[in-house]
């Protein structure tokens, strides 16, 4: 009885001491200034990105900008994916890599495609990501593109102890670089694989540097964080589609204004056979996918 009292009392301590270093972690964190970008005064923030600008110009050897384009009013973004006309070329892929500053070594992808069999139909227990025939798409086979789902009720923004990821007033989840510690609960709580974290320090070969940037975005992440899809924050916030919608070669990708009635994405929901991945998590994503044929 009292080895069973004892070893008790040392998981409950534990367990105290472990969260009691998140919780002081947390405090430390946001007691010593604001806990999001757009929380800072505006004077600061603007020297914070000119100094970003400056540092990025002087590494990368390119003339850099760093924006902080705000939420439009009236904006909810949400994508679609097109399943029965994706052909698995990953083109989206490697779009999304050079957009968004990716490391190329070692390799960060936000994107990863599955290759799926026909007769067993989405799961993702049979999906292949490393699939590489001759050619694609391959017989008896379909294709699911997942990256960050961008869901309502995101479990990420959750657990996270610094409330260095939260959403947007334009459903965009993102992550303030900045704030983020690497402690990974996020990649822990999502349950689409969507996020990733830098290992090593990102290495972006000269002259393939995007050097339009978003503080929220693509600026290049540092080691030691997470990172993940923003709806291409630097684009879509100037009325421009995600890289990966642009270079689709098929038409699979859509993307619009889930609160305009009259868009191309509101259409699909309301007259196409949707799907959300995982609907049973009750993460109400804003990334469909839907069969066009």
């Amino acid at each position: 009885m009292s080895s069973e009292k004892s070893r008790s009392d040392q998981v409950t301590r534990r367990k105290f001491l472990s969260w009691s270093a998140a919780l002081a972690a947390g405090w430390v964190l946001t007691s010593c200034g604001p806990r999001r970008l757009r929380e800072f005064p505006r004077a600061r923030l603007q020297q914070n990105l000119r100094d970003l600008e400056a540092e990025y110009s002087k590494t990368y050897g390119a003339k850099v900008t760093v924006g902080d384009d705000p939420a439009q009013a009236g904006v909810l973004f949400g994508y679609a994916l097109d399943i029965s006309r994706c052909i698995g070329c990953r083109r989206c892929v490697y779009a999304c890599v050079e957009e968004n500053n990716q490391s190329r070594d070692p390799q960060v992808h936000w994107i990863r495609v599955l290759s799926m069999e026909k007769q067993s139909g989405v799961g993702f227990a049979h999906g292949d990501p490393y699939y590489d025939p001759p050619e694609v798409p391959e017989e008896g086979r379909f294709y699911i593109p997942v990256a960050c789902q961008q869901c309502r009720n995101a479990p990420c923004t959750k657990v996270c102890p610094t409330g260095a990821t939260y959403t947007e007033p334009d459903g965009i989840v993102v992550i303030d670089y900045d704030w983020c510690i690497g402690c990974r609960y996020c990649m822990a709580a999502c349950p689409y694989g969507a996020r990733h974290f830098n290992w090593e320090e990102p290495s972006i070969p000269p002259g393939e540097l995007n050097p339009t940037m978003h503080v929220l975005g693509n600026r290049p992440r540092p080691k030691g964080v997470v990172e993940k899809c923003t709806f291409c924050i630097q684009r879509t916030r100037n009325g421009r589609y995600p890289a990966c919608v642009e270079i689709c070669p098929v038409g699979a990708r859509k993307f619009g204004n889930l609160l305009d009635p009259e868009s191309e994405i509101r259409y699909i929901i309301e007259h196409k056979r949707v799907l959300v991945l995982k609907e049973e998590l009750n993460t109400v994503p804003k990334f469909f996918y839907f069969y066009g044929t």
